[in-house]
């Protein structure tokens, strides 16, 4: 009988950890970053996108930097790039939500386990990106961010992983970084744009944290 009040009070004692999480995670999704830049010198667009979870951000080829653009495998005609950041092993074994298994989400969470870049590229842009606003200054920041998330060979060459496609459209590279509860794609992005001195939430862990602040 105390083993089982004691199994009871332990998944108990879970549960309450994981619902104070979700509740701070919303709280301070609402905490808005660099709200006072100046928008006077907005003259560049990039744009925001999300699969309902998943957070990415799209930027035009023009406005890549050569550094960020070396070593990515594309067409030569798609004009949009979008990055996203996350576990290595979630991403290339959930291309859906029908492939997850509790280990790949166990493992992405409390593992120190590698990361990936996936990079996806257009031709056009689409209907449902959502277009954010911004000066040079911020935009070569963001480059700089994106640019320093790749992990590099002893060459200085970003390193692709072989032979794992969502789509002819997209890649994947190696990243620097651990995937865990306070650092997920989508706090990834947040953290991109905060560095960039762009419009941002404090912290979010749910995509809509940052999508808030362009609606």
């Amino acid at each position: 009988m105390k083993i089982i009040k004691k199994v009871a009070k332990g998944i108990l004692y879970f549960l309450l950890v994981i619902l104070a999480y979700l509740l701070i995670s919303v709280l301070v999704s609402y905490i808005t970053v660099n709200s006072n830049s100046d928008d006077s010198l907005d003259e560049k667009t990039i744009f925001l996108s999300t699969n309902g979870v998943h957070l990415s951000v799209i930027i035009p080829k023009e406005s890549l930097t050569q550094n960020v653009l070396e070593d990515l495998q594309f067409h030569k005609n798609h004009q949009y790039f979008m990055f996203g950041w996350g576990n290595e092993n979630f991403y290339l074994n959930t291309p859906t939500w029908n492939d997850f298994k509790l280990k790949y989400g166990f493992e992405a969470l409390f593992l120190n386990s590698p990361t990936a870049i996936h990079l996806t590229t257009f031709y056009q842009k689409r209907k449902s990106w959502i277009a954010v606003k911004c000066n040079q200054q911020e935009l070569n920041k963001l480059n700089v961010y994106i640019l320093n998330t790749f992990k590099k060979d002893r060459q200085g060459k970003k390193i692709i992983i072989p032979q794992k496609l969502y789509a002819i459209n997209d890649t994947f590279y190696k990243a620097n970084g651990s995937y865990s509860p306070v650092k997920t794609c989508n706090t990834w992005v947040n953290s991109g744009f905060k560095e960039s001195g762009l419009k941002a939430s404090y912290w979010t862990l749910f995509d809509f944290g940052l999508l808030n602040k362009y609606d």
